[in-house]
């Protein structure tokens, strides 16, 4: 059986071939730019043409991409988005139009001429597909495939994006204690997330069932996948990824606490502190969104106590080189390498969430994460 998983963030799209034939350190990956980064070089190196430029598609991930838009729009060329499309941008589409960005339908769109046109998704499983059958490796056999997104959800006109963006974690926690509480079958996914719902919109070409996930909680699953970090009861594992920072304490009863905050507004003092409140129950939602985070939620009142182990901490994700000078503050942190890989703890995640989510390949697939093993297939037998 294999089974697709992909972990799109800000730099890089993160994407692992699981085949249950083979053991985990030998499946197929890749790490490549992310499609907000190919859409923002694009834009980027279209702006001396200035040509008219079309935006159809999906909501997809903004920073880079969002950023490219408005300076192109900024520099007085004519910019047209469809509906989907411009809510990369903003889910308010008068704030969209302000910037200068004309929204267009479908039949607005036939009358356009001299435009160039641009396809918006986070997902292009057909490009995917073609990148490993390139190099001899069918897609066509899948049993599933997992993508995870970053997703703020639709925040109501005059809510905090940072507001909603909480709550919906703290609701999920509150409702199933678990981290695969943030995963979703395709036809299961919540209306406010509409990033997730834009994947599975995107994922046309498949013939598997799709299922989608929120990026951090994948990367926490999956960075407890690493031995030493699986081996222990309680932990607190951080991911820092390139915009945002989510902290998990977990414990036998699933989440005791959680904090998001954005990586751009942290210092290693700053996140220290946070951490030492996190773990000693004292940490409140306000310290947290007051100082431009998203929020802060303790579950459980029992105090996690650092040096009690061999780390203190467990890091993840692409800014993780934070905590290097941390060992002068005290807090001993371990960088997890699940299989070997600390760049697919997304990706693995993913897995362990899919075998949640979809019963079905659950046995299969939880055989292969907790034992780190296949059939014992060597790569070359498995085709």
């Amino acid at each position: 059986m294999k089974i697709l998983s992909v972990d799109i963030g800000t730099g890089t799209q993160d994407i692992f071939l699981y085949d249950s034939r083979l053991n985990p350190e030998n499946g197929f990956k890749l790490v490549l730019p992310s499609p907000t980064m190919l859409v923002y070089r694009r834009i980027k190196g279209m702006l001396a043409s200035r040509t008219p430029l079309l935006l159809t598609g999906h909501q997809m991930g903004g920073g880079p991409s969002a950023w490219a838009i408005e300076e192109y729009a900024r520099a007085g060329i004519p910019v047209y988005m469809t509906p989907s499309a411009a809510r990369t941008i903003n889910d308010e589409l008068d704030k969209v139009q302000a910037l200068g960005i004309r929204i267009v339908s479908e039949g607005e769109i036939r009358h356009l001429s001299g435009v160039t046109g641009m396809e918006l998704k986070d997902f292009d499983f057909r490009l995917i597909f073609r990148t490993f059958n390139d190099y001899g490796v069918s897609l066509e056999d899948l049993g599933a495939v997992a993508v995870a997104v970053f997703d703020h959800g639709y925040a109501p006109a005059g809510t905090s994006d940072r507001k909603f963006r909480f709550d919906y974690l703290a609701q999920r926690i509150k409702a199933r204690n678990s981290l695969s509480a943030f995963a979703y079958p395709s036809n299961d996914i919540p209306g406010i997330m509409t990033r997730l719902r834009a994947v599975a919109d995107s994922a046309d070409g498949l013939s598997c069932p799709l299922m989608v996930m929120d990026t951090a909680p994948a990367a926490i699953l999956g960075a407890n996948l690493d031995p030493r970090v699986a081996s222990h009861k309680r932990k607190i594992i951080c991911n820092v990824g390139n915009f945002h920072t989510l902290a998990f304490r977990l414990g036998e009863s699933g989440i005791e606490g959680i904090f998001e905050h954005h990586t751009g507004e942290l210092d290693l003092p700053k996140l220290i502190r946070l951490l030492h409140a996190l773990a000693d129950g004292s940490l409140k939602n306000e310290d947290v969104y007051n100082d431009m985070g998203h929020g802060a939620l303790v579950v459980s009142g029992d105090a996690f106590e650092f040096g009690q182990d061999e780390f203190d901490v467990v890091v993840t994700g692409p800014r993780r080189r934070l905590f290097d000078a941390s060992h002068a503050d005290g807090l001993r942190p371990y960088f997890a390498a699940p299989f070997g890989d600390m760049m697919l703890a997304g990706c693995f995640g993913l897995l362990a969430a899919t075998a949640d989510v979809i019963p079905d390949l659950a046995e299969t697939i939880s055989g292969s994460l907790r034992g780190g093993r296949g059939r014992g297939v060597a790569p070359w037998e498995a085709e």
